[in-house]
Parts: C-alpha cells; structure tokens; sequence
C-alpha cells in the first residue's frame, strides 16, 4: 500500500472521530424511536440531514419505497463508485435487538469521512438507505429495481457478539399454510366437524419429525398465526408461517417442497384442505468476497481488534444483503459489541446497541468501512480483483 494510500486513511479515520459525539447521538436516538420496516421515517430523516448537511445530493422513495434513498458525493472524475449500505429498521417486538440503529449510523458517518477526499481522487461514494432487513426484504425490492447495479463494490457492517468478516448467510423462503375444515360443536356433534387445527398440528409434528432427516445447514421454524376460535367448536380455519432456510438457493428448494408435503399429509390425514402460498421474495445466501474482507480484516486489525475465521459449524441467519451479493461483490462483516454469549434478537443486545460497548463497534466499523472505501477508491485494481472473484463464483 502505498503511503499516499495510507495517508488518505489515517484522514479518514479522523474525520470519523470528530464527528463521534454526533453519531452517538443519532445512533441512540433511532435505538430509542423504533420503527418497524418500510415504516422507518424518523430514522431516514436522521440519517438525511447530516448528508445534505455535507453536500450529498439525496433521493428519497428509490424504487418505489418511501424509506429508501440513495445519497451520492460524486468526484470531479469518474471512478469506483462504493456503496455503503444503511439499515435502520427494528424489531417488532423488541425495537433495535439487531443493532441496525448502528448500522445506518457507520454508513453515513464512513461515507462522510471520504467524500473531501474525492476532490482528489476519481471516484463516487453513496450511501444506499435499504428499509425493512428484518421483513419484507427492501434489499430484495431494490435489487430486482437495479438499484445497485451501477455499483463496483457495496458495503455494510452487522453489529455482534465476534469480529468477523466472512460468515455466509443462509438463503431464506417463508410459507403460508391455511388449512379449512368443517366447524361443528366440539361436545354435541364433533362427528360433523373437520377439524382444521388437527391438520395445523399433524403439520407442525411432521416437519418436526422431518428435521432429523436434513443436513446441518438446514433450519424450519414457523409459529401457528391462528388456532381456532372458541373452544368449544371445532375449528373450522387455521394458519402457520413457516421459514426454511439452507446454505444454498438450491437446496432450501428441496426442503421447502418436503415441507409442503408435510402440510399436505396432515390435510390428508385430518380429512382438512390446505392451501399453500410461497412468499413472493426469497433472502438468496451471502457470497463473502474475499477480496472485500481481506481490506475490512486489516483495517479493522489496524484498529486494534483481532479478526476471528468462521468456524466450519458456523451458525447463521439470513439477510437480504445475500441479494446484493449475487449482482456485486459484496462485504457484510461483523463487529463485536456485546459478549459473545449475547447473541442477536435479544433484549440483552438490545441494550448492547445503546451502551458504550455499541457505540465503540459502531465508530471502529465507521473507521473501517471508510478505510476500505479509499482502498478501493485509491487502488482501482482492487476494484477489478473483487469483481474477477465475483465472475468466477459458483
């Protein structure tokens, strides 16, 4: 790395620094007003203001979604243009216990770092804003829109209880099951009835018993969103969501099919109907590329935290970033700032997303996504060596 490189990071992670009351600020103040998918409007005020704030020109409703944007500093010549993406949607039950309050947050402050550098340098950075991660799959929306095709490389941090770079993501469906019986009175005449929530239950215990026969990689979890109605009448109407995840595309396929087969056995079984709705967007699995995270490693390295490999039995969720991988290389790291027996989707990371330990991963990841973001902007041939392993991919 040459030392102009080196130089042009070292300002970068200043300008981070100077700006760390700020982001705390904005940080906690989206932890403390969550807003659930597609509805995150305090949040993508928030994160706006500073960008225009910084000469960033700001589009709002990008693809057709009123918490989605895209906010561009663009160099006086044409280069890299890097992407950092924003998340900032909660939880329905438990607000912010996926700390994408910080994540929104780095991005803006990372591509506000780097933006005085394009004077000098060719090149254009964005923040992309993307709602609705934990639902609904904006990231999904905005990629079949092409809203990340113009990009040469996109970039997000995922707060955690490791420091890592290259855990994969699994890719994802959900399933809609309604099964319809026939209602009669539970205790005068239950041989009239259909009972639709026996058919719902002879499911749940199918796909239970289905589980023993799958790979490691797999994971079925659904809830019965409704069981009946009074309990003395024999449902005559009930319903399940399932997911079904797999490391690839193609496999979590496979399954969701035995799955489907699970629900119709216990129609069949029950004497119920059932009707089956796939959701109409699927969360495709995460393709790391290397090239991304050996930058990421070593300047978050540079900052003093060490970087941990995935282990083979690696544990992981899904994310609509996995689309994004698939039409660009891709860099979806993770930054500890809770103990790493504080996992995600807890109250307890929860209150790791608010607190001093939180507010560190969020500026370290700031510093490390902007650092990264001049290496590619500074050095063009990284761009073109991510993209060759980008091509090659499976």
């Amino acid at each position: 790395m040459s030392d102009v490189v080196q130089a042009l990071k070292d300002q970068v992670v200043a300008r981070v620094e100077e700006g760390r009351k700020r982001w705390i600020e904005i940080a906690d103040a989206i932890h403390a007003n969550p807003e659930i998918g597609f509805k995150e409007f305090q949040a993508v005020a928030l994160l706006i203001e500073p960008l225009r704030e910084h000469g960033f020109a700001v589009e709002e409703g990008v693809a057709g979604l009123e918490t989605a944007f895209v906010a561009e500093y663009r160099g006086r010549k044409a280069g890299p243009v890097v992407g950092l993406m924003a998340e900032y949607d909660a939880l329905l039950d438990q607000g912010h216990a996926c700390g994408h309050n910080l994540m929104g947050t780095a991005s803006v402050a990372a591509a506000i770092a780097v933006a005085p550098l394009l004077d000098q340098l060719p090149g254009t950075v964005q923040v992309i804003g993307t709602p609705a991660e934990e639902g609904g799959g904006g990231k999904i929306i905005m990629v079949e829109a092409g809203a990340f095709d113009h990009l040469d490389a996109a970039l997000i941090f995922h707060p955690s209880n490791v420091n890592m770079s290259r855990r994969t993501a699994l890719a994802c469906f959900d399933l809609t099951m309604e099964f319809y019986g026939q209602a009669a009175h539970a205790a005068g005449s239950p041989d009239k009835g259909i009972n639709a929530l026996d058919a719902c239950v002879l499911t749940y215990n199918n796909i239970s018993a289905l589980r023993q026969q799958l790979t490691d990689d797999v994971r079925i979890h659904g809830v019965i969103t409704n069981g009946g109605g009074a309990v003395n009448v024999i449902p005559d109407y009930t319903a399940a969501t399932f997911l079904v995840r797999a490391e690839e595309k193609k496999h979590a396929l496979e399954v969701l099919e035995q799955v489907e087969a699970c629900a119709r056995a216990g129609a069949l079984a029950a004497g119920a109907r059932v009707e089956l709705t796939r959701g109409d967007q699927y969360y495709a699995n995460m393709i790391p590329n290397t090239v991304l995270a050996d930058l990421f490693d070593a300047n978050l390295e540079a900052l003093g935290r060490p970087v941990e490999f995935p282990s083979p039995k690696e544990r992981m969720g899904s994310t609509d970033m996995g689309n994004v991988s698939q039409v660009v290389p891709s860099l979806h790291p993770y930054v500890k700032i809770a103990p790493g027996t504080v996992s995600g989707h807890t109250l307890e990371f929860r209150a790791a997303a608010a607190s001093p330990e939180g507010h560190a991963g969020m500026m370290d990841a700031a510093k490390a996504l902007a650092m990264t973001a001049v290496d590619l902007i500074g050095r063009p041939e990284l761009v073109e060596q991510a993209w060759a392993e980008h091509r090659a991919r499976p």
